[in-house]
């Protein structure tokens, strides 16, 4: 697993814009390299508004969107279509503005739908559909995304794994229905830490204040029970990208010179 890296941008208006470039030239490079890309969004609202910014960008267009593969990090088990879902606010926000290959797009099954209200059979058929899409040279049952985006709650959780919760201790399963969330709604489907951990480049999205010290005791190394971000890990590369409230807590030798 790679070492956390910590970039720093004054204010969280100025690290979603920057956030939102490098996640374009990311896929224009990955694209330049072998033809496509694969991303994990994330909801919250630093994850929504990098996709929105991202669609105002001139650059917007030299990424193929029909050659990026979708994936989602974590949703909430809701009824297509509603507007506490992740994929609905990802859709308003940009996926309805670009030209996708819809069998390249995979949202977390909707709740009422083929498989009722059974948030761990929707959990299950998500975990399927990743492990048809892994290829020999991913050796795993997911795909090796290039890209997983998170967001990191005031607790330290990341995606729908709380501290202390069932999926925080996941070792085998790649998706799990997760009961009880301690933010509403109760009922929502995640990956866990070790399909994040499959991911080339995981980045953390994080602002303000209130999520200081979360931020500091994961990229101060503590144990993923009590903080998951600690563990959300990429093979090649960890990015948090802070805004300098979340990182006021950081060590000084841990902060760079602002962005």
């Amino acid at each position: 697993m790679s070492h956390p890296e910590v970039l720093v941008h004054p204010t969280p208006e100025l690290l979603v814009g920057a956030a939102a470039a490098r996640l374009v030239t990311r896929l224009v490079d990955l694209q330049a390299t072998r033809g496509a890309a694969s991303l994990v969004l994330t909801g919250g609202n630093t994850g929504i508004d990098v996709l929105r910014q991202l669609r105002e960008l001139p650059a917007l267009d030299a990424v193929d969107w029909s050659q990026v593969e979708l994936w989602w990090g974590d949703e909430r088990f809701l009824p297509a279509g509603d507007p506490e879902r992740n994929e609905t606010q990802a859709r308003e926000v940009l996926l309805d503005h670009v030209r996708l290959d819809p069998k390249l797009v995979h949202p977390m099954p909707p709740s009422g739908g083929e498989l009722d209200d059974d948030v761990d059979a929707a959990a299950a058929a998500y975990a399927e559909v990743l492990a048809r899409r892994a290829r020999p040279e991913d050796h795993g049952p997911t795909p090796a995304f290039d890209v997983c985006l998170l967001g990191v709650g005031d607790e330290g959780h990341v995606a729908s794994i709380f501290p202390g919760s069932p999926a925080v201790y996941e070792t085998e399963r790649t998706v799990v229905g997760v009961h009880g969330s301690p933010k509403p709604p109760p009922t929502r489907v995640s990956l866990t830490l070790p399909a994040i951990r499959r991911a080339t480049e995981v980045w953390l999205l994080t602002t303000g204040e209130s999520k200081a010290a979360a931020v500091a005791m994961a990229i101060g190394g503590a144990g993923e029970v009590a903080v998951p971000a600690a563990a959300a890990r990429g093979t090649r590369r960890t990015l948090w990208l802070l805004d300098r409230a979340a990182a006021s807590k950081l060590p000084r030798d841990l902060i760079p010179p602002l962005m």
